[in-house]
């Protein structure tokens, strides 16, 4: 997609959930991504952005995800379980940039 072809991407994992018989149920993510990338292409022109100069924010936000997420699970003893995760790294993200006190 990074060449900006996502629109044909969408045929391709459609036929990837029809050859094997997936049941509509477990070909349901696919289908949805395939649709968006259908409804969005003309926003996926990556190829063109990058030519442009302007960041992919993919790289950005993964960084900043692996940092914050890094920061609290390496404090010595921390043990955590997915729900406390997900209800504190949301808390950490709206105070790490800045949007605490908005929130």
């Amino acid at each position: 997609m990074v060449e900006g072809k996502s629109s044909s991407v969408s045929p391709g994992m459609r036929r990837s959930a029809t050859l094997p018989k997936l049941t509509p149920q477990e070909r349901k993510p696919m289908d949805t991504c395939a649709r968006y990338l259908l409804h969005n292409a003309k926003y996926l022109k990556y190829d063109d952005y990058l030519k442009a100069g302007f960041p992919i924010a993919t790289g950005v936000i993964e960084g900043a995800c692996r940092h914050m997420i890094k920061d609290r699970m390496d404090i010595t003893g921390a043990r955590w379980i997915v729900r406390g995760a997900e209800a504190v790294l949301p808390l950490g993200s709206l105070y790490i940039s800045s949007d605490w006190d908005e929130y």
